[in-house]
């Protein structure tokens, strides 16, 4: 005997809509891990991830009344798909997408410390110019060198211009704030700022790479 699940078309349509919502975390969940597992290329992942995402945001929308958290629609149906509930309710984008992001996000952020630790050595090597030599002109900005020097991940621990102005540091902090640097200190100082400058310059990576 066939057994109805649904008395009208209004109800049908929901059960219908239901079957669908419920295939698209499905599908979606083998796709999250046929592309975590190298099953599927990048920008095939891509374009099947999109039409689900499209697809279910549809879907959400029209039965927004009826299933208000998609997360209890998987618990009620015990579907256990975590990876299609990260991607379609809190990405919201394919994982393709958020990785470009993320490295724009982190390239922007390079360039605006590199940005920093150019005007840094510049502004210092221009005081030094301008016979700005007492230790309380010097040291405030060797300290925002160091900073910003130690900001950037892409430099060594040992970076030569992070343990050159870690000693000048060490150097001024047993000075006066009124001593001022000898024309001798000056000149050496200028020389490592100038010489660590150059180091620095040439350890970013080239536009290419």
């Amino acid at each position: 005997m066939e057994v109805k699940l649904w008395n009208d078309k209004r109800q049908r349509d929901l059960y219908d809509n239901f079957a669908e919502l419920y295939a698209i975390i499905r599908t979606t969940e083998k796709l999250e891990k046929a592309y975590i597992r190298d099953i599927i290329g990048p920008s095939e992942y891509e374009v099947e991830c999109q039409k689900l995402i499209t697809h279910y945001r549809t879907l959400a929308s029209t039965l927004k009344e009826i299933v208000p958290s998609i997360e209890r629609f998987a618990d009620t149906y015990t579907m256990d798909c975590p990876a299609a509930i990260n991607r379609l309710v809190v990405s919201g984008v394919p994982a393709t997408v958020e990785h470009r992001a993320a490295s724009a996000s982190q390239s922007a952020t390079s360039a605006a410390a590199v940005a920093e630790c150019v005007q840094n050595f510049i502004t210092a090597m221009d005081s030094l110019k301008l016979s700005m030599v007492a230790v309380d002109q010097v040291h405030p900005l060797l300290t925002e060198l160091s900073a910003s020097l130690s900001k950037l991940s892409i430099l060594p621990p040992d970076f030569e211009g992070k343990t050159r102005m870690k000693d000048w540091l060490s150097r001024l902090s047993k000075m006066g704030a009124a001593d001022e640097l000898t024309e001798q200190q000056s000149r050496q100082l200028h020389f490592d700022l100038e010489s660590s400058y150059n180091s620095f310059m040439a350890a970013l990576p080239s536009s290419g790479t």
